[in-house]
């Protein structure tokens, strides 16, 4: 996967979010955001029902990459339902104490509006009326027409594209040839019945580690057939997932623990280690298939 980018912001824009506040269109009072840029914030609500329409504030801007569509932003936020009565809280990152990842481009309308074009180490509020929100299906704990409002923190942006890099490598007899994309070539005959993992070029940054937010570039194989069943590849659009936690296959967990960001990773994964005998009719992955993953480690946090 690739390279982590993250930007801060300056000192004086830190002393600035310790309380930050603006006013809206025909004099509309908004929220006062107070706290450091990557710490919780505190909301103070004015008096009164939300706005009728969007906005957007940038309390901080950073210095770091810019969001653009098909990136992944990786974020602390908090999120209110806006109602003028309780304002309840209904998410944070920060009560489950690790960051989220942000797909642009397939958030909620408003989110995407607000986010794009905003570098790493922004601060971003901003407030969603319903027809820029979940819309007709909103989740648990919110009403189809309350307004919502989003503090979101953007740590770092992983561009579309993104790659770890690396020379050409071989691992069982499958080879993967080197540059910003990398090609599997599987061989004929069957596969090895053990899971094997290959570092196929070692990153500079941190290790992987158990609870963290991983983010990476992969394509997935099927041995016998060799059709592509998963990847981000094809899109560009890296994905992020929880390492430690069951939320993913075994051979990730195995592959990937340890592994230093910016590192190219060639895994061969029996059944056991991927999706057991049950397999995966939604991606064409069967009880008996073996599959060939190649992944490039791009963040963890």
């Amino acid at each position: 996967m690739r390279r982590l980018a993250l930007a801060l912001p300056s000192l004086a824009l830190l002393s600035a979010l310790l309380l930050s506040g603006c006013t809206g269109a025909a004099g509309e009072e908004a929220p006062r955001v107070g706290g450091p840029f990557g710490a919780r914030p505190s909301v103070v609500f004015p008096d009164g029902g939300p706005p009728a329409s969007f906005r957007a504030d940038e309390p901080a801007a950073g210095h770091g990459p810019r969001l653009r569509r098909g990136d992944v932003a990786i974020v602390q936020y908090t999120a209110h339902v806006w109602d003028g009565a309780g304002n309840r809280l209904v998410g944070s990152t920060f009560t489950r104490g690790a960051p989220a990842a942000f797909p642009l481009g397939a958030l909620l309308p408003g989110l995407d509006r607000a986010l794009e074009g905003r570098a790493a180490g922004s601060r971003v509020v901003a407030v969603i009326p319903p027809g820029d929100g979940f819309g007709a299906r909103p989740p648990d704990g919110v009403g189809r027409d309350e307004t919502l409002l989003y503090v979101v923190d953007v740590l770092a942006v992983h561009p579309k594209g993104a790659s770890a890099g690396g020379p050409a490598g071989s691992l069982a007899g499958v080879r993967v040839t080197g540059g910003a994309r990398p090609v599997l070539t599987v061989p004929r005959g069957g596969p090895p019945a053990r899971f094997a993992a290959r570092v196929l070029s070692r990153g500079a940054g941190r290790p992987v580690a158990a609870g963290q937010l991983v983010v990476v570039q992969y394509e997935t194989v099927v041995w016998g057939r060799r059709a592509v069943v998963g990847g981000t590849w094809s899109s560009g659009r890296p994905e992020a997932f929880r390492i430690g936690e069951g939320g993913v296959v075994r051979a990730w967990e195995r592959a990937l623990s340890g592994v230093p960001v910016g590192s190219r990773v060639l895994m061969v994964v029996p059944p056991a280690y991927g999706y057991g005998a049950a397999g995966d009719a939604r991606l064409g992955v069967t009880g008996s298939d073996t599959l060939v993953v190649v992944a490039d480690v791009l963040g963890a946090y």
